[in-house]
């Protein structure tokens, strides 16, 4: 089992893929809670040029909501990341957390059938891209 999904897109530019991965993801009941520009912060702390690379922390509140009500301290684990990097000029990865690989550590099988639903809304929201 991999620590991620991921899939790749070709012809489209960073900017729409964004875009479909926004839509995407609200249409699997995600929110964009945070967002970090990998690209200009490898930039400005290091110096260092990066391609595009934007990680988005996404949350679904109704599952949020599940895992927290089975153990508050998951919180640790929380929001589910996605990530769009440029590969090469219109040649993009986008990447999501596998919720179950995360969940195996924490040995509590309430949390794994509900980091399965969500492993699946992710995978959902990767096939619609």
């Amino acid at each position: 089992m991999r620590y991620y999904n991921s899939k790749t897109i070709n012809g489209k530019t960073f900017e729409e893929v964004r875009k479909s991965v926004e839509g995407a993801l609200k249409d699997a009941g995600f929110g964009i809670l945070t967002e970090i520009d990998l690209q200009k912060t490898m930039k400005v702390k290091l110096d260092k040029d990066y391609l595009p690379h934007t990680i988005f922390g996404a949350c679904n509140p109704v599952y949020a909501d599940k895992v927290l009500s089975i153990d508050p301290s998951i919180s640790t684990m929380l929001p589910c990341n996605v990530t769009i990097r440029e590969i090469e000029n219109e040649k993009h990865e986008v990447s999501t957390i596998n919720p179950l690989f995360a969940m195996e550590g924490v040995g509590n099988a309430e949390l794994r059938v509900h980091a399965g639903e969500i492993q699946d809304k992710l995978q959902g929201m990767l096939d619609r891209l």
